[in-house]
């Protein structure tokens, strides 16, 4: 199981985004748990559990290199989640992007 992790602005929008995810994930038999959390939130979440990869949100991809520091810490892969797949619709992408 990937342990995924979403980072936005107030873990609201990413909510809907991990939702499109792990409906794509279920279609395609890829056991996933995901989990979003507001930029204000992330360095005690990254800290606090052992993720597989941290998706950071267009929103705040601005903080991304702070997002960074946290997740090198833990040797955690971390990237920005292109804005076309930041959507309802973005779940297979995102999918994609995270079984590279």
């Amino acid at each position: 199981m990937k342990k995924i992790l979403f980072v936005c602005s107030g873990g609201m929008s990413s909510a809907i985004v991990e939702k499109a995810l792990k409906t794509e994930a279920d279609k395609a038999g890829v056991a996933i748990e995901a989990n979003a959390v507001g930029s204000g939130e992330a360095q005690d979440a990254i800290a606090g559990d052992d993720w597989d990869m941290v998706l950071v949100a267009p929103q705040v991809r601005n903080r991304f290199n702070q997002f960074k520091e946290y997740a090198d810490a833990k040797n955690i892969p971390i990237v920005n989640i292109p804005p076309r797949d930041y959507s309802p619709l973005g779940g297979k992408h995102l999918l994609e992007l995270i079984q590279q």
